[in-house]
């Protein structure tokens, strides 16, 4: 059985390889694509958690204020 989940687990990445490289009618793959967004990708990410580092601040702020006499 193990055998058997090798190589059908090994049919499947290698299926997915093959369909995220395989170019299209540009010439242009999936992969191709990410790599072009993947700095706005980036700089998503960084204002989400500058964001987020914001609520929590604000959050953590406006319960020291009640708690200190």
């Amino acid at each position: 059985m193990g055998l058997f989940k090798t190589v059908v687990l090994g049919a499947a990445l290698y299926g997915a390889y093959k369909y995220a490289t395989k170019k299209d009618v540009n010439g242009r793959s999936m992969v191709d694509d990410l790599k072009d967004k993947a700095p706005e990708f980036m700089d998503k990410a960084k204002r989400f958690k500058q964001d987020m580092e914001m609520q929590y601040t604000n959050r953590a702020d406006s319960y020291t204020d009640i708690k200190q006499p």
